[in-house]
């Protein structure tokens, strides 16, 4: 596995044993889609981008061919689905109804459950921006058993992890979202799981190589 060189002191956690076997199996071979070359990339790939920026709370979201990064690179060998795939993300990022910090509660426990270096380590980043701290991205990765966690994020982590084990959410967890959550802000929370899910799916099969900047498993 590429060692990457931003893993410094202060910026990570210590990795366990089962952390690096699952990054050694999916970053420890080159990956299975080659990205497209820079002088692939056409100008609709790139306002695609320049919007996910800002969906994320990106401050600056001019961007060239340069920048455009490896992830989406491979994904524009099918620039059909990929659009698709990057609507309903930049939906849920830009324009959804939950709040920020409990979507990235979602989606962290969704990457952390499903082992997902390159999701994990990106959202960690977005996570921070939304105002989570890098102790609660730590009991992120204790689930919602952790101490700490109030009722009501204890069932948004509690539904992740039930949709993970058997794609339903319990009459007790949705009992206690629905509390504070109206019905749309219900089923985003669903959509949300699902399609960080498969956006796991498709990183971790396709062997995606960590950005630069992504520290994996490690990020907090």
């Amino acid at each position: 596995m590429n060692d990457q060189p931003t893993r410094q002191a202060g910026v990570l956690a210590e990795v366990s044993e089962a952390a690096l076997r699952r990054e050694e199996l999916i970053l420890g071979q080159p990956p299975r889609i080659q990205p497209m070359g820079m002088d692939e990339i056409a100008d609709a790939a790139l306002e695609s981008i320049r919007n996910i920026r800002r969906a994320t709370g990106n401050p600056d979201p001019a961007v060239s061919a340069a920048d455009v990064p490896e992830v989406i690179r491979t994904l524009l060998r099918h620039p059909g689905l990929y659009e698709r795939v990057a609507a309903v993300s930049m939906q849920l990022l830009g324009g959804g109804v939950l709040a920020a910090r409990d979507r990235e509660l979602l989606i962290l426990r969704t990457a952390w459950l499903w082992q997902a270096p390159y999701e994990w380590g990106e959202h960690v980043r977005v996570a921070k921006r939304c105002g989570l701290t890098t102790e609660e991205v730590e009991r992120v990765t204790r689930g919602s058993s952790s101490s700490g966690w109030g009722e009501y994020e204890q069932a948004l982590l509690r539904a992740a992890e039930e949709l993970h084990a058997t794609a339903m959410i319990s009459d007790r967890t949705w009992e206690v979202l629905s509390r504070r959550l109206d019905e749309r802000q219900l089923f985003e929370l669903t959509i949300v799981v699902g399609q960080f899910t498969t956006v796991a799916y498709f990183q971790n099969s396709l062997r995606m190589r960590l950005a630069p900047d992504n520290i994996g498993l490690a990020a907090r």
